[in-house]
């Protein structure tokens, strides 16, 4: 066993013997989140569309000691989410929560935006959220009278331009996590929701270069001057799926350091190094390119 391991702040065994299905678990923020999961004792099974990054997963979190399994899914097709919900639930007799973190969009303006695009990414950022919900409600959360889902979804809160698509989308989940708190309360199930502001993923870099370099200089002028870490996100999920949150449902928790209310203000907020940031993370990215110069620059600045 590796001595590397995800450090977390909550204490060791909170989730011991749970099952949390985690989708988009191969990747960014997904990733750390079953680590983090692994490392408090629950067994991650990571869902997605490609095997290979959800092995890799897999193995990671037994490196450090933990548990996890995975398998592959379109979350697209309802028939298939439910067949595989159904056979999780039938080999672990049990599934306590569900991390609802996969998701994908393109920058493309509106009236450029395709039926294909749009239906790729509604489908998968609505749609594959609400069937991978409702078959873990019918499989395991009603039957058991309890359950708690966390969905990951984004900064909308003054729209989306540049990706109508998911801007849709996201609203939609929104409405949905709010809807299902009401609805399944009579069940024990929570549903709640995490917005993250920019963090700094491995998605980032996948983005063309002048989209980064314009969110590396929007993030200089927000409030928390930086950006945010997968494991504030991590955190954030792992508070919503745990007994401290059995008060909270139908909550949408932003993780942006204020960077989703900032305005021009009257009075100018100055500049800083950036807010103190938390992360836990063993196997945090390690980006180059334009974020390792952006951050390059930052320790030059302070020392001078």
């Amino acid at each position: 066993m590796s001595e590397e391991r995800f450090d977390s702040i909550f204490r060791p065994g909170l989730f011991d013997g749970q099952v949390v299905l985690v989708t988009g678990g191969g990747t960014g923020i997904g990733r750390c989140i079953a680590h983090e999961l692994a490392a408090l004792g629950a067994t991650p099974v990571l869902a997605g569309r490609r095997e290979e990054p959800l092995k890799a997963v897999v193995s990671e979190i037994e490196a450090a000691g933990g548990r996890a399994a995975f398998g592959p899914l379109n979350i697209r097709d309802p028939e298939a989410v439910d067949a595989s919900l159904a056979a999780l639930v039938e080999e672990y007799g049990r599934l306590d929560g569900v991390v609802n973190n996969a998701g994908g969009q393109f920058p493309v303006a509106a009236g450029e935006l395709s039926p294909r695009g749009w239906t790729a990414v509604v489908d998968t950022n609505l749609n594959g959220t609400w069937w991978v919900t409702q078959a873990a409600f019918r499989h395991a959360f009603q039957p058991q009278g309890r359950g708690a889902v966390v969905n990951i979804v984004a900064d909308v809160w003054a729209g989306a331009p540049g990706m109508v698509h998911t801007g849709a989308a996201r609203a939609g989940v929104m409405n949905m996590t709010v809807t299902l708190a009401a609805e399944w309360a009579t069940h024990g199930v929570r549903v709640n929701a995490v917005a993250p502001g920019p963090i700094l993923t491995s998605g980032l870099a996948t983005y063309p270069e002048e989209i980064q370099q314009r969110t590396l200089s929007e993030v200089r002028v927000t409030p928390p001057s930086r950006l945010g870490t997968e494991s504030e996100v991590s955190c954030a999920v792992v508070f919503l799926l745990s007994p401290a949150a059995t008060y909270v449902s139908g909550e949408v928790m932003k993780v942006d350091g204020a960077s989703s209310v900032h305005k021009n203000p009257l009075v100018p907020l100055g500049h800083h190094d950036g807010t103190p940031r938390w992360d836990g993370f063993h196997l945090r990215p390690q980006l180059g390119g334009l974020y390792a110069e952006a951050e390059r620059r930052k320790k030059a600045q302070k020392i001078e």
